[in-house]
């Protein structure tokens, strides 16, 4: 589930993904909303994968906030307008399959653990930058989700004093300065302002700013774009560096929409500003790397969630 698109798949270890489906999100979507469009690409996508029911051993689902993986509760998802929903219990009534929930980014760093680029890592960081940007945390190889369940909400460490409004209600935090909400928002002011763009030649007006629009006109050289998206990596490689300061990490992969368009671009601007502000011992043998299972890693990271709760190799 995600601010923008609701992405399904059906897969297991053997075949890897069989068939995916994906449609756009719905922006205000009720709780009731929610159950019929999860039920309906569900089967959506048993259809697309020529399954039936009896083939389908669990639904992991994937949500962009806090959530209780053991009481199928989320807690809070800012950018899906959603708090205290039971979904587990609501979507295994209209379902027969049983339900798990995790955060979207433990499941992405669950994918990346056992089938990515994490496979050999120990203590590993996984950052998403897209319309939020969320943290999985792999602790002496294992999932890390913290006293509440609620570690990995790097997108809510306060970064700039009375800054920009979050959708948690809180200002500063790191998704409202770095996100690809937040990189829009200022781009939008620059052209406001009376700044000239390519943005403006090729996207409509009215019509949402996506992360492929960002890279063509970073590969344009369009100066208001690279601006911010400049100005982002700098807090993105800054915050980094604070967490690597404090755990002393591994590996960091970053993913997510706007790092998939340009993780190219982005990634040594990162890094640059991460080296800056890192402790070199903290940094010592440290990776940061660009995921290349991009979006799939979340659905990877369904398989082993089903292993941990269900114990079913699938």
């Amino acid at each position: 589930m995600g601010g923008t698109k609701i992405l399904s798949a059906a897969l297991n270890t053997e075949d890897g993904i069989i068939a995916r489906v994906k449609q756009p999100s719905k922006r205000g979507a009720s709780q009731v909303d929610y159950i019929d469009i999860l039920k309906d690409i569900i089967y959506k996508t048993i259809d697309a994968a020529n399954l039936a029911e009896v083939d389908i051993s669990a639904v992991s689902l994937g949500v962009p906030g806090s959530v209780n993986p053991f009481t199928g509760v989320i807690g809070l998802a800012p950018n899906l307008e959603i708090k205290n929903f039971k979904i587990k219990e609501k979507l295994e009534a209209v379902l027969p399959f049983p339900v798990l929930i995790e955060n979207d980014v433990n499941l992405g760093a669950l994918g990346i653990k056992y089938f990515g680029a994490g496979k050999k890592a120990k203590d590993m960081l996984v950052v998403f930058v897209g319309t939020g940007i969320g943290a999985g945390l792999i602790f002496d190889g294992k999932l890390f989700r913290g006293a509440n369940y609620c570690a990995g909400e790097i997108g809510h460490m306060k970064v700039k004093q009375d800054g920009p409004l979050c959708g948690c209600g809180q200002r500063g935090c790191f998704e409202a300065i770095a996100s690809r909400p937040a990189i829009v928002k200022n781009i939008k002011k620059d052209l406001r302002a009376g700044k000239k763009s390519i943005i403006s030649k090729i996207i409509q007006p009215g019509q949402p700013i996506k992360s492929k629009a960002l890279a063509y006109a970073v590969k344009h050289n369009d100066k208001v774009v690279t601006s911010h998206i400049n100005n982002a990596c700098i807090t993105i490689g800054r915050v980094l560096a604070s967490v690597t300061n404090m755990l002393n990490l591994d590996l960091i992969i970053l993913g997510g929409g706007v790092i998939e368009a340009l993780d190219s671009y982005m990634l040594p601007l990162i890094k640059e500003a991460f080296n800056k502000e890192v402790l070199k011992d903290s940094a010592k043998g440290l990776k940061i790397k660009a995921t290349k299972l991009k979006d799939d890693a979340a659905l990877f990271g369904g398989i082993p969630l089903v292993e941990e709760f269900l114990n079913i190799k699938l």
